[in-house]
């Protein structure tokens, strides 16, 4: 809308204008004095009127722009800063989460192999094969994995099919290959969960692992959203065969089963686990799930929280669906660490 101060200004200057005289005068006879007041007037008029336009284009700024767009108080900035900054430091230590862990408890998770076999007294055996799986140190002399891994006949139906007509089931031999050792460890049976695909085997020999890290285990509710990093030994011997060097995987790419290809890759310094990185989509109970990839030998290894704290052990995976990757709350695994504590 028109201001109507600048419409009554254009008409009292259109009827000055139709009052001035037919014959115009001269310069020199029009009074001097008057000229210079006129022309006085006009600018101190003109100086007020931009002064009011100014002020109402202010005005009208501060009251009708956006909140989000008027400058912010200096606290209020100082308060945004401050919450942008502590935003860049959690991103920054979340991305920096799979190399801090990996660095400082890569020699405490351990690749384990065995040989089971289920079968009946006085016959040969009905199922003889091999296990694969990851294990991580949670006190001294103790290593925590999943129960189909210290039982590998656990959760397996020809399995428990046999055991429920008699049939016995039993460990020729259980070790584990940590990354620093160019040797295996021997495992001896400790504690398995009734309820949960949870164990806690002893490490037969204690000097072996001495001045390894037990892995922190966060205590507190996880909660869905957060980053999470996995590491372990996804597709076993032949994961890791994968990764060595060209000659070496030239050599032991047809024996990634044979335990005598673990022993050389430990030899040569080439357990190394995998770390995989995903967030954790839901908790139910003492069931996590999550996104960060998986695979079988990858079973009973660390699930870490953006804090470098284990929320979980990895336990399973849904083919065919990544975002379905499975692991058991640490909440369920204190109390078989307290009742392997007190067998030792």
């Amino acid at each position: 809308m028109a201001n109507p101060g600048f419409q009554r200004r254009f008409r009292l200057d259109e009827k000055a204008g139709s009052a001035r005289p037919s014959t115009p005068m001269s310069e020199a006879q029009l009074p001097r004095e008057s000229n210079e007041v006129t022309e006085s007037w006009q600018q101190a008029v003109q100086a007020v009127l931009g002064l009011v336009v100014v002020a109402g284009a202010a005005a009208m700024f501060h009251y009708y722009t956006p909140g989000a767009a008027r400058p912010a108080a200096p606290d209020e900035l100082h308060k945004q800063v401050q919450k942008l900054a502590q935003q860049v430091e959690q991103l920054e230590k979340e991305q920096a989460t799979p190399a801090v862990v990996l660095s400082r408890y890569r020699n405490s998770i351990g690749y384990i192999y065995g040989i089971y076999q289920i079968g009946f007294t006085n016959h040969p055996a009905t199922i003889r094969a091999r296990v694969s799986g990851t294990g991580f140190l949670v006190e001294d002399g103790l290593l925590a994995t999943n129960r189909h891994v210290a039982e590998p006949w656990y959760g397996d139906a020809e399995a428990e099919a046999l055991i429920q007509r008699g049939g016995k089931a039993m460990l020729e031999s259980l070790v584990v290959f940590f990354p620093a050792s160019p040797t295996p460890v021997n495992l001896a049976p400790g504690v398995v969960s009734a309820a949960e695909d949870l164990a806690v085997l002893r490490i037969a020999d204690k000097d072996a692992v001495r001045g390894l890290p037990a892995l922190p285990l966060a205590k507190g509710i996880a909660l869905p959203g957060e980053p999470v990093t996995v590491i372990g030994y996804p597709m076993g011997i032949a994961g890791m065969v994968a990764k060595s060097p060209t000659g070496i995987y030239r050599r032991l790419a047809y024996r990634h089963g044979d335990i005598t290809a673990a022993s050389e890759l430990a030899a040569l310094s080439l357990i190394r686990p995998s770390t995989t990185c995903g967030h954790l989509g839901d908790v139910v109970g003492d069931k996590l799930i999550y996104d960060a990839s998986t695979a079988h030998g990858g079973s009973g290894g660390p699930v870490f929280n953006s804090s470098g704290l284990v929320i979980g052990v990895n336990s399973a995976y849904i083919d065919g669906f990544s975002g379905g990757n499975l692991g058991v709350s640490v909440d369920a695994l204190r109390p078989l660490i307290a009742v392997a504590e007190n067998k030792q």
